[in-house]
């Protein structure tokens, strides 16, 4: 068999955001933060917000895609509970950071976001809670719905707790996000894969492919058993709760031709060949 960790060990380096795209992605995102607290200072002082930097970011585990784009959430959060709607809050942050870029900030469901043509993009989700306790859980604001609880730092928490000395782990992750990023209109968001990995590692000491290969069978395995992918924070909703059957069958399929693809690759002896099939 030939041993390609290396190759793989290479390829998460290639994944990595640049020093210089991470450095101008922090200052836009700073730039947003002050532009959205003088718009409320100015426009509605009775609202004041706070910021908190939230998934694959927070997580570690944010990749390049293959147009090299990559992007950051920064919570964006109104204590007490402004007494306006969803999508009105909404609305304010996309007028607070309006002009920003050449584009237009986008109103998507779920957030705000700016596009930057340096090659990323930054996320606004819009929170709202009564007090500061942590015990108090956020409320995310939702366009077309109002407001649901949500809450992001539970989840940041749950993957620290799960990377804990275990580098291999956001490796497997970073690889699993790559490939989703290969099959986008298929394969889940890469919440998804860093769930199902987490909660199905499998580790193969110096061998990223085989942990790579075996961690795909074990997540195979859990979802031929049932199809569910549990947020682990508030709400605890199931990111296939919409997937009709062709679309499960579809990622099934998917996932069924890769782990066919790395026991191929994995028992082939030449690494070139090996190299790639994968």
């Amino acid at each position: 068999m030939a041993n390609l960790d290396s190759n793989f060990q290479e390829f998460y380096n290639e994944l990595q955001i640049t020093k210089t795209k991470r450095d101008k992605l922090i200052t836009s995102h700073n730039n947003l933060r002050e532009k959205i607290k003088k718009y409320f200072k100015e426009k509605h002082p009775e609202y004041k917000p706070s910021f908190y930097i939230q998934g694959s970011y927070k997580m570690g585990t944010t990749i390049r895609t293959k147009e090299d784009e990559c992007d950051l959430d920064d919570g964006c959060y109104f204590i007490p509970k402004p007494d306006v709607s969803a999508k009105t809050l909404q609305s304010w942050v996309k007028e607070a950071v309006e002009g920003t870029t050449d584009a237009t900030p986008s109103h998507k469901n779920k957030c705000i976001r700016v596009q930057y043509t340096a090659g990323y993009h930054i996320d606004l989700p819009i929170y709202r809670k009564d007090t500061n306790d942590n015990t108090e859980h956020p409320e995310l604001a939702i366009r077309d719905y109002g407001y649901q609880p949500s809450d992001p730092r539970e989840l940041v928490k749950w993957f620290q707790r799960k990377k804990k000395d275990n580098e291999v782990l956001i490796r497997l992750v970073s690889y699993l996000k790559s490939w989703s990023d290969t099959i986008r209109t298929i394969i889940p968001p890469g919440l998804a894969m860093t769930i199902l990995a987490s909660n199905n590692q499998k580790n193969h000491e110096g061998r990223d492919d085989i942990a790579l290969r075996d961690t795909l069978k074990a997540i195979k395995s859990s979802l031929d058993s049932n199809f569910i992918c549990i947020v682990p924070a508030t709400p605890h909703d199931d990111i296939f709760s919409d997937y009709d059957e062709s679309r499960k069958q579809k990622f099934l399929c998917e996932l069924d031709k890769f782990i066919k693809d790395a026991d191929k690759a994995i028992e082939e002896i030449n690494k070139l060949k090996a190299s790639k099939i994968w």
